[in-house]
C-alpha cells in the first residue's frame, strides 16, 4: 500500500491568518495544531482551521507543492480554498 503525503492549508477563521504545511498523518498533525502541541506560528495565531488539502503519493511533489503554495500570493490561496470550500468548513471533522 503506498504511502500518502498531505499539503494542508490552516485559517485563524475566514479570510483570517493562513498557514501552509505538509505531513504523511493529516489527522495526528491537525489534532497536534488543534491542541497547540506545534509550538510556532500556529501556535502564536491561533491557526487551527483545516480549510484544504490535496493528498499524493509521492513524498517530492508533496514538498514541491508546499513550497510552490507558500510563494503564492493570499488571493490565489484564498482562491483556492473558496473553490474547494465556498464555506470555510472545518474539514478536520469530516476526517475523523
Amino acid at each position: 500500500m503506498p504511502n500518502s503525503y498531505y499539503i494542508y492549508i490552516l485559517a485563524s477563521q475566514r479570510n483570517g491568518t493562513l498557514y501552509v504545511g505538509v505531513t504523511n498523518n493529516l489527522i495526528k498533525r491537525v489534532w497536534q495544531h488543534k491542541n497547540n502541541l506545534a509550538d510556532g506560528f500556529t501556535k502564536k495565531y491561533k491557526v487551527h482551521t483545516l480549510v484544504y488539502f490535496e493528498q499524493t503519493t509521492d513524498i517530492e511533489s508533496a514538498i514541491t507543492r508546499e513550497k510552490q503554495l507558500k510563494k503564492w500570493h493570499r488571493k490565489w490561496k484564498l482562491d483556492l480554498i473558496e473553490k474547494q470550500n465556498p464555506n470555510w468548513i472545518d474539514l478536520y471533522n469530516e476526517l475523523l
